[in-house]
């Protein structure tokens, strides 16, 4: 099952890719996390620490590796034909929560569809992991909706569409599943997160109902998800009712796709 984990910047889409790549390490799957925003912090979420996550260097910014994929003997030309399954296995990272990360990286081109080299290859890698690999793959996307334009979450099984309960990001989110339904993606509907009363959760179902958009999940506010955040620590998942209701909603969509 290939997952991607969208919303706009802030609503907490990155602690639910989190903890939907612990939940299906801790239940014994093979896990590969993707980091594909443009500040990328999924490393510390998934338990590594601020010096190890500083030290991943991102696909897109790998020099060496973009040149022995695309390079050619002549100036400004490359290939465009080339294999990326050795990838994973030279530079996915293991994680303290079971899953192994990987770093996309921001493509420094003027355009999201350039046909640069990093471009090509992070192209290449996200179709093979997504269309290719029998892994569970969980893709916390960048903020916003340019992923759609560009079609990288194009072949996933789900896409989730994180909102807390404030409009400017169920408006986003809204958007995003519009765009997301013309595509041929299976599952595709609304997670509630840091829902924190019932007037919030009335707030967010009434604007899901309004754009008749499913709500796949609700994860409530949690304390402990905001001391883990203040402290730099991963949240206790034994003390912690939203990682409860992110394995509550991993259980509904291992459910759902084996129908």
């Amino acid at each position: 099952m290939k997952i991607a984990v969208c919303g706009k910047g802030g609503v907490g889409k990155t602690f639910i890719a989190a903890g939907l790549a612990q939940y299906f390490a801790a239940s014994g799957r093979p896990v590969i996390a993707i980091d594909a925003d443009s500040s990328p912090n999924l490393a510390l979420s998934l338990g590594l620490s601020a010096d190890e996550a500083s030290r991943i260097l991102p696909v897109a910014e790998n020099e060496e590796l973009i040149r022995m994929k695309t390079g050619t003997d002549f100036s400004g030309v490359f290939r465009l034909s080339f294999t990326v399954d050795d990838i994973i296995g030279k530079y996915a990272v293991p994680t303290l929560s079971g899953a192994n990360l990987l770093v996309m990286g921001t493509v420094k081109a003027m355009g999201g569809g350039c046909a640069c080299p990093a471009h090509s290859v992070i192209r290449a890698l996200m179709r093979h992991l997504v269309v290719e690999r029998d892994e569970i793959v969980i893709l916390d996307m960048e903020a916003g909706i340019e992923h759609l334009g560009r079609g990288t979450a194009e072949h996933v099984d789900v896409l989730l569409a994180v909102a807390d309960a404030n409009r400017k990001s169920l408006a986003v989110a809204a958007t995003i599943c519009r765009l997301a339904q013309e595509s041929e993606i299976r599952t595709i509907g609304l997670v509630a997160n840091r829902i924190a009363d019932a007037e919030q959760e009335a707030v967010f179902r009434s604007c899901a109902e309004d754009q008749r958009l499913p709500v796949l999940g609700q994860i409530p506010f949690d304390r402990e998800v905001v001391r883990a955040g203040m402290t730099g620590e991963t949240p206790d998942r034994s003390a912690s009712v939203a990682l409860d209701a992110v394995a509550e909603l991993a259980r509904s969509l291992e459910a759902a796709h084996a129908k």
